[in-house]
């Protein structure tokens, strides 16, 4: 049995959903802290317990059968994170398990200046030293962060943020298409992947031109000073540590962490990968 852990979640949803059309639902689990939120999933026939990756005895139970299990990177950071991740690992290897696989991240580093990057690093050790085969999923930067980045930006006529770096930005939908692929065809990749990425990296002065382009308004991009645009997070009640995080991604941006562009993600889902500017006006027509 495949197990799929945050199976709630905007990406382990989608891996759910487009893994049913690849195998039979029974031979899908998924691992999930609040069962009634999958409810959906169990009435198409895929097994769905509560796990919790801080509960070792209810990851025993939710993993149980498993002959592969994918872990879903959680919203944490720093040691809770690696912590967690390290959890889910036990539990997999502990159920069986004969392959995991995790959703990392292109710039999986430990001298990533972003730190769910150093993060990611942390787990794919942990992934190593477990004595199992494993997958790392080298996902590309989620193209939902650039929309959010947008913001208010797309009314206001200007985009204000720190200096930035090519991002090899790429959809929830394709990485969740990849995923899917990989898990319905055991050991095709061992260790990490290689990035999976759109076919572009782009820069904010990139989004905004492709926004003008879009809205047929000019959407200018202005680059304000880091400790000012981490000044005016936590005015609007940021948390500090948050404000810090995306401060980091900046930087990573600029150091070109995620400016890799490979065509893997393409040759796993059987077409080009959805583009920024199609992203949009999707976005614009609804």
């Amino acid at each position: 049995m495949i197990i799929v852990t945050g199976a709630t979640g905007q990406l382990g949803r989608q891996i759910v959903e487009r893994l049913s059309t690849r195998v039979s639902a029974d031979r899908i689990g998924v691992s999930v802290r609040d069962p009634q939120k999958a409810q959906s999933f169990a009435d198409q026939g895929v097994r769905v317990r509560q796990g919790s990756f801080t509960d070792a005895v209810s990851l025993a139970h939710s993993f149980e059968g498993a002959s592969q299990v994918l872990i879903v990177s959680v919203d944490k950071l720093g040691d809770e994170a690696v912590r967690q991740h390290r959890a889910a690992i036990d539990g997999a290897v502990a159920a069986g398990a004969r392959r995991i696989l995790y959703t990392s991240h292109m710039g999986a580093s430990a001298s990533s200046y972003f730190q769910p990057c150093r993060d990611h690093a942390a787990t794919e050790e942990a992934l190593r030293a477990a004595g199992v085969p494993f997958t790392s999923l080298r996902n590309g930067f989620y193209a939902a962060s650039a929309v959010r980045f947008l913001g208010h930006g797309l009314e206001s006529g200007q985009v204000v943020l720190p200096a930035d770096g090519p991002v090899s930005w790429t959809t929830h939908a394709d990485l969740a298409e990849a995923a899917a692929a990989v898990l319905a065809d055991e050991g095709r990749f061992d260790g990490p992947t290689p990035p999976l990425t759109a076919s572009q990296a782009l820069t904010f002065d990139d989004i905004a031109d492709i926004a003008t382009d879009v809205t047929g308004r000019t959407i200018a991009r202005a680059t304000v000073p880091g400790d000012q645009f981490r000044e005016q997070l936590v005015g609007r009640g940021v948390p500090a540590e948050a404000a810090d995080q995306l401060l980091g991604m900046f930087a990573a941006s600029r150091a070109g962490e995620f400016a890799a562009v490979d065509p893997t993600l393409a040759d796993l889902i059987g077409r080009e990968p959805i583009t920024v500017d199609a992203m949009l006006r999707e976005l614009s027509s609804v």
